[in-house]
């Protein structure tokens, strides 16, 4: 069997190169140049150039041949452009899982197989096994990798049985200690390089100065919204009193999220135990406003004269609003997300200022004070039927069917419990614990008991 190697200049895909060698496989490797700007891009973080030339002292290092593709056309055409398509909408892309599906397991695919390859080799850290079904149909399966503090199987979660069939993973039962003491053992040179960080291909950037390319600056106001406005929102009560109504002990159900860290939260504010029986029984509408985000534009701000000082001069200011208040100015709603803090510029608060909403036609940008802020959390999300991909077409679920799994709604996020609810128009995601920065455009990928991942979505 002939095997191409996305070799990449770091250490995952040069051990994955070497143990497929040393399993006696016809190995060669490809790497792949998927962008040229530097514009927005902090210098020194991931250059091709680098990338390229230790890849090919790998190579040389295995005794295996060397390609290089350029793909930068189509990574342009199928990733960077969603990328701004989906901010300018307000929307929050996954640049990587896009790259897997359309590059790495589409366009470098075929490169590789026009190159004699008959499966295409990543190190990806995740694992992929198959079994024969009753019609004598090989079925592919995805797996967390080994290493729970480096599973990748979530940035792979569009992949299809097509994809997987020519798809191998050969570090993915390894922690990464050991590849790193493969690497280091067999003298590559990329045994101690730092692993990647920022967009893949592009490398890590300043955000907002990449996005800027193509959207426009705007100043708008930022707004911080006061829990006041949560006590007064129809939407949020109404939420708060269905979800109670869903509980198996019929106490109260618990709205917000408990804090750890950035990737994790904690159950002690009280994990919801659901009836599912009473799912079951929820209609379409009652489900698609259990999943819809609080709303702002209620709160708007009027102006008032007042006199002030001794001339008793005439002055403007904004009338006191108890839901909440203008704290300062940003320059564009598109270039912020759910969850951040980062960017905000705004002092005078005891505790962390976070995006909570963004209104893109009104360029506005609505903050909340603190890691409990009412405004982070929910506790369903909606995917509609045409972002609906099932990795296992043969689990694919039936309108009216309910089923418990494990979901996460980012990558290193721990796995989290929760409901899938499936209706004629869209899949509902009811987790046991309400999640932090739950965003429209990301991925929500979920998973059986034994680490399968089965399928996933576009958060709508």
């Amino acid at each position: 069997m002939k095997i191409c190697v996305g070799l990449s200049g770091g250490v995952d895909s040069s051990v994955a190169a070497l143990l497929l060698k040393r399993q006696g496989y016809d190995v060669f490797a490809m790497f792949m140049q998927n962008w040229h700007d530097t514009e927005g891009t902090l210098h020194g973080e991931c250059e091709w150039e680098e990338d390229r030339m230790v890849a090919e002292m790998v190579a040389r290092k295995i005794g295996i041949p060397f390609h290089f593709v350029d793909l930068s056309d189509e990574y342009r055409r199928r990733v960077v452009d969603y990328m701004f398509d989906e901010y300018s909408s307000g929307r929050t892309p996954n640049p990587d899982v896009l790259c897997n599906r359309e590059i790495k397991f589409d366009a470098f695919l075929e490169a590789a197989m026009k190159l004699g390859a008959d499966m295409v080799a990543t190190g990806h850290y995740c694992r992929k096994e198959s079994f024969t079904d009753n019609n004598g149909h090989t079925v592919y399966r995805i797996l967390e990798g080994t290493d729970p503090n480096k599973d990748q199987s979530y940035f792979l979660c569009q992949l299809d049985q097509r994809q997987l069939s020519k798809a191998l993973f050969p570090i993915g039962h390894l922690l990464k200690p050991e590849v790193r003491r493969i690497a280091a053992e067999a003298g590559l040179p990329s045994a101690a390089r730092k692993d990647s960080q920022g967009i893949c291909f592009v490398g890590k950037v300043d955000l907002p100065e990449f996005l800027k390319q193509k959207i426009r600056p705007s100043e708008g106001d930022v707004i911080e919204v006061y829990d006041r406005f949560y006590e007064d929102n129809s939407h949020y009560r109404d939420v708060e009193h269905t979800l109670s109504a869903l509980t198996l002990d019929g106490k109260p159900v618990n709205m917000v999220t408990g804090y750890v860290s950035e990737d994790k939260c904690t159950g002690t504010l009280g994990s919801n135990r659901y009836d599912p029986d009473r799912l079951s029984e929820l209609d379409e509408e009652t489900l698609h406003s259990l999943s819809e985000p609080v709303r702002y534009d209620s709160i708007r701000f009027e102006t008032e004269v007042y006199r002030s000082g001794r001339r008793h001069t005439k002055k403007t200011r904004w009338k006191h609003n108890p839901w909440g208040c203008i704290i300062g100015r940003h320059d564009g709603a598109q270039f912020f997300t759910i969850g951040q803090r980062h960017g905000l510029n705004i002092g005078g608060h005891d505790g962390s200022l976070f995006v909570i909403s963004t209104d893109i036609g009104r360029n506005i940008v609505y903050v909340g004070e603190g890691h409990s802020h009412k405004g982070l959390s929910r506790s369903c999300l909606r995917i509609d039927s045409g972002q609906l991909h099932w990795i296992r077409t043969d689990l694919a679920m039936s309108d009216g069917e309910v089923r418990r799994c494990r979901a996460r709604i980012r990558y290193r996020q721990p796995l989290q419990d929760a409901w899938l609810i499936m209706r004629a128009h869209a899949l509902f995601i009811l987790f046991d614990e309400p999640q932090r920065g739950i965003t429209s455009g990301q991925f929500a990928v979920w998973y059986t008991d034994d680490g399968e991942m089965t399928g996933s979505g576009t958060i709508s």
